[in-house]
């Protein structure tokens, strides 16, 4: 049957038809094939590519550092979510200063280098202040925002008084739960060591700021502002960005201790 089949010339044009589909067929199939590898080629070289230890950085539960020994996220699922407050504001000056300064005024101007530090590493860290003018805002809303955002951390930024003797100084850190005890303990190492002021120690305490906290919150004292000599080095700019920087340092490695959340 198969030889009579295709020497009957009214079956050879099927035949030839079928060859043509098929031929078709296979040069589609070429076609897909080169445009996948043309496709996969072109995306290898445009797409930026993850070092390895970039790589075990996104494994769940992997680490790695980067060259200056900070902690890369645990995970690729987002950044440390960060929120910086300026203590007081607007209508509450906060302490005055033994130069008649205003404590608003210098804890916005730390806050704001705080957060400029934290900003250089737009991959690593999402930055929040409470207010970046001179604006007051309410103590729950202050933490409020950390909470709303889940953040890794709440720092409020604050400069001490103790009028009644100007020779008190020194720096203390507060939290109020043990989840913060160890982000306290992490800034207020470096702050003393970049400051060199008298170490008042870290100590829990119920400001609202940290009792309505739901996330690592700490209030950092940086120095006594109604100390004419702590005042002074406190009020210069080379002065706050090595607090500034202490604070970075000391954030960071409370971060990759307790890790980046899923």
């Amino acid at each position: 049957m198969s030889d009579r089949w295709t020497q009957d010339p009214a079956h050879r044009p099927r035949l030839r038809n079928r060859s043509r589909i098929r031929s078709r067929r296979l040069l589609f199939l070429l076609a897909a094939v080169a445009l996948v590898a043309l496709i996969w080629s072109f995306s290898n070289r445009v797409l930026p590519t993850t070092s390895a230890s970039e790589s075990r950085a996104l494994l769940p539960g992997g680490s790695a550092d980067r060259p200056d020994g900070s902690a890369l996220p645990a995970t690729g699922t987002g950044r440390y979510k960060i929120v910086v407050d300026a203590g007081h504001g607007g209508f509450d000056p906060g302490a005055e200063g033994a130069s008649g300064d205003e404590e608003k005024d210098f804890t916005l101007n730390l806050a704001t280098k705080v957060a400029d530090l934290l900003r250089r590493e737009p991959e690593l860290f999402e930055v929040h202040m409470t207010r970046t003018d001179d604006t007051y805002i309410e103590l729950e809303d202050r933490s409020g925002m950390a909470n709303a955002i889940d953040a890794d951390a709440f720092i409020s930024i604050h400069g001490n008084t103790f009028v009644e003797d100007p020779k008190v100084s020194g720096t203390e850190s507060y939290y109020y739960d043990s989840g913060s005890q160890a982000l306290a303990q992490a800034i207020h190492g470096p702050l003393l060591e970049a400051l060199g002021f008298r170490d008042r120690g870290v100590k829990k305490e119920g400001w609202k700021v940290l009792t309505t906290s739901q996330v690592p919150a700490t209030l950092l004292e940086i120095g006594f502002l109604t100390n004419p000599a702590e005042e002074a080095k406190l009020l210069e700019p080379k002065t706050q960005d090595q607090a500034a920087q202490a604070i970075v340092n000391g954030l960071k490695q409370f971060l990759q201790t307790a890790g980046k959340p899923q």
